[in-house]
């Protein structure tokens, strides 16, 4: 299926642009690649897209850029997007940590995931203006057993006013459906949910908050100041890094009744989460789980799996906006503390989803 497009609007260079603003595991990098084909092969457009990222592990901050033009028309500029007519947030943790909404004016359209309202998301950006698309897409692709990016993708179709559905239906079918054809139904219906399921509100300016201008990131170390000796200075799982925005949905709960305070979810655990004190078990002086930090948990649910009581059990985050047992970490002594932007971290693979098998493609 091939349609010819007319771009609706364009900036002063007759571009189209679209930026995806992301963390690594939520797929922004593969939904750029596939708005990229979408434009040039479904829209009858100039297409030009890639992506930023680190690591390439979950938790790294991730961005991808794409600008369409006229057939008619070059595409001339290899810059990242700083002025974007569509922004796609992936991740409503990002908020705040990293200037997600730089570049963004009146006209920008903001898609976000979240399951808060427009006027709570203008509220926690701080935006200038803009419309703000809402789309709950974890709880979609969690029902869906599709993947944030499909969801994403189908809310960002929605947000263009112009891009056919049946135009990104036929991309999937075409990419997705010949790679993982047993999840091609479930991505299918991610995307037309993302489609259906959106909740929008425009704003004008009105002083409430400034424009923030797009500006390239910098790294606050470089070759020409980094310390003596090769100091890293922002190293994966340092105990300031917030891995919160690397959760999926689901986070450990304990259940300290069923504790016997083996330690085996602090020995599985990478990151530090879990806090021992002292304290007393079965009238004997013991280290005694006293709880999670869930700054640094980021839901793979490896201790779940390792528990031997059912003292540790799966749960979906939003159910439990009031954790129970959420220690500080014993590192943290001051009470209050700025934390970085999340880091990389070590969840790979699917080993968390217990029993449910994780691939590039969704759930199996």
């Amino acid at each position: 299926m091939s349609d010819t497009i007319e771009l609706p609007v364009t900036n002063e260079y007759g571009y189209y642009e679209i930026r995806l603003e992301s963390i690594g595991g939520l797929g922004a990098n593969l939904c750029g690649k596939m708005l990229g084909e979408l434009g040039a092969v479904y829209l009858g457009l100039n297409s030009a897209s890639f992506s930023s990222y680190g690591s390439e592990k979950r938790g790294s901050p991730v961005k991808a850029f794409i600008r369409w033009c006229e057939i008619s028309k070059d595409i001339q500029i290899n810059s990242p997007v700083e002025s974007p007519h569509i922004l796609g947030l992936f991740h409503e943790a990002m908020a705040g940590k990293m200037p997600v909404t730089a570049g963004v004016g009146q006209d920008t359209k903001i898609v976000i995931n979240t399951d808060a309202s427009p006027a709570q998301i203008r509220e926690k950006l701080k935006l200038y203006a803009g419309e703000i698309i809402c789309i709950d897409a974890l709880k979609i692709a969690m029902e869906s057993k599709s993947r944030v990016n499909m969801v994403m993708l189908g809310a960002i179709v929605r947000a263009s006013d112009f891009i056919p559905l049946e135009s990104v239906l036929c991309l999937t079918e075409d990419t997705l459906g010949r790679k993982y054809p047993h999840m091609l139904e479930k991505n299918l219906e991610g995307i037309r949910r993302g489609y259906e399921e959106t909740r929008s509100e425009k704003f004008q300016p009105d002083g409430q908050y400034e424009k923030v201008d797009y500006e390239e990131p910098e790294n606050k170390w470089g070759y020409k100041n980094a310390p003596i000796g090769g100091v890293n200075t922002r190293f994966g799982s340092t105990v300031s890094n917030d891995l919160s925005a690397s959760r999926e949905g689901y986070i450990p709960l304990f259940i300290q009744e069923k504790c016997i305070n083996c330690g085996l979810c602090d020995s599985t655990c990478p990151d530090m989460v879990f806090q021992f004190k002292p304290g007393e078990y079965k009238g004997k002086e013991a280290m005694v789980n006293a709880g999670l930090d869930y700054h640094h948990c980021k839901g793979c649910l490896r201790c779940v799996a390792v528990c031997p009581t059912g003292a540790l059990v799966d749960g979906i985050e939003r159910e439990h906006p009031d954790l129970k047992w959420f220690v500080r970490n014993k590192d943290l002594i001051v009470d209050k503390l700025e934390f970085e932007d999340t880091g990389a971290n070590s969840w790979v693979t699917s080993e968390s989803y217990l029993t449910e098998e994780r691939v590039d493609g969704g759930l199996v």
